[in-house]
């Protein structure tokens, strides 16, 4: 009954390698009975997967896509039920969100199949434990996000490099920054990580491929994932994709929420929705003035884009000064890091440090009376006093 899933299986397993794997690979628990995974689409999640599943379980479990054909006319309980008659112990599941009712089977194998062990990935925009069913007290969830410059350096180019926490980058940046040493000149590759470096699938495809491929990605995350999770008609993803050319456009943007509802014709907890959506999603990062305890309808202070190579995809010439500051926000978040707006410079991080994000001749006037603050820099390859060069940002995970 499982032979034709076993056989697609081996498929999917044979050109999987693990010269590289992700800083997420080895913090997650791979012990814990219910592991979900999310993240956004082409980030890897699959292969962080079938990695898991040759190289550490020695292909010792099953791999599934929730929308297989096999469950035409199987459920997922099913699956578990038969599974576990063979003897299997460890079940994974690709995108379970496309799969109705995900949330109640999932109780039910766990509950009901207290030897096996369920690990899935999952959209970016499903909440976990928000299901149909109380997942909160069985599931350990992670988010794999795009690679950093550091993962980039690694996968693209063969250099490894070590992870450094922001401590360090600010206590000594130029002592970090003597101890790498890289194939060619560091801003010419920093460059192109902006463009595409973010996705590990633009590793194959040349650069107007994956702007193509990249658009595709976003139109799937709108018209399956999110019209699937949030339960969207046809006319909501018209209008969401409206409303992200209208903000894309102007990124980073001081959203007027009774403005952009007045001109898409929508009501303003409508459009509040739809942008806490696009966060879900990863296609927005959103950002507030620290701190406010951010509720779930809290109107965001500015809305950046989730990554530059997003910013490319969207538009032909994305602003500079924006792609500077959505690679800093999105660095640090994706690292760990509390990153809200500075009533003097740019970012307010976990309280405690001011950054101002600008260009190589950017000067500190703004932020030189202000304890712990730095200026990141594009365009610089050394660090002196708190001028620190941005893209040694990309080394914090």
């Amino acid at each position: 009954m499982l032979d034709r899933l076993f056989t697609f299986q081996a498929a999917l397993l044979k050109p999987i390698e693990n010269q590289f794997t992700r800083s997420l690979y080895d913090s997650i628990n791979w012990k814990q009975r219910m592991l979900g995974i999310k993240g956004l689409r082409g980030i890897g999640k699959t292969t962080l997967l079938l990695q898991h599943l040759k190289y550490t379980l020695k292909g010792k479990g099953l791999y599934v896509t929730a929308d297989h054909p096999w469950f035409y006319d199987h459920s997922l309980l099913d699956l578990a039920e038969e599974f576990e008659k063979n003897d299997g112990r460890i079940l994974l599941i690709d995108e379970i969100h496309k799969y109705p009712q995900w949330a109640t089977q999932l109780k039910n194998i766990y509950d009901g199949h207290p030897s096996l062990q369920i690990i899935f990935t999952a959209s970016s925009a499903l909440e976990i434990q928000k299901g149909q069913a109380d997942l909160s007290r069985r599931v350990l969830s992670y988010e794999l996000t795009g690679l950093s410059f550091r993962e980039y350096l690694h996968f693209f180019h063969g250099q490894v490099y070590p992870i450094f926490t922001l401590e360090e980058i600010i206590k000594n940046p130029q002592r970090i920054i003597s101890s790498l040493q890289f194939p060619q000149k560091v801003l010419p590759l920093f460059k192109n990580y902006l463009r595409y470096g973010y996705f590990p699938f633009s590793y194959h495809e040349p650069e107007g491929d994956f702007i193509i491929k990249l658009n595709q990605v976003i139109n799937t995350v709108l018209e399956t994932d999110l019209a699937a999770i949030e339960g969207y008609t046809a006319g909501n993803v018209v209008t969401i994709k409206k409303l992200l050319g209208v903000l894309s456009e102007s990124v980073p943007f001081t959203p007027n929420i009774a403005s952009l509802a007045n001109k898409m014709k929508l009501g303003r907890d409508t459009v509040n929705n739809f942008i806490q959506h696009l966060e879900r999603a990863r296609l927005f990062n959103l950002i507030y003035h620290q701190p406010k305890g951010v509720a779930a309808l809290q109107k965001p202070d500015k809305i950046y884009l989730e990554n530059t190579n997003v910013a490319f995809a969207l538009k032909d010439q994305p602003d500079v000064g924006s792609l500077r500051e959505t690679f800093f926000f999105n660095q640090l978040r994706n690292a760990g890091y509390a990153v809200s707006l500075s009533e003097n410079g740019d970012f307010l991080v976990n309280k405690k440090w001011t950054f101002e994000v600008g260009g190589s001749s950017k000067g500190d006037t703004q932020v030189k009376k202000i304890p712990n603050s730095y200026l990141a820099l594009d365009g610089i390859e050394t660090a002196y006093q708190n001028r620190i060069p941005l893209w040694v940002f990309g080394f914090l995970y």
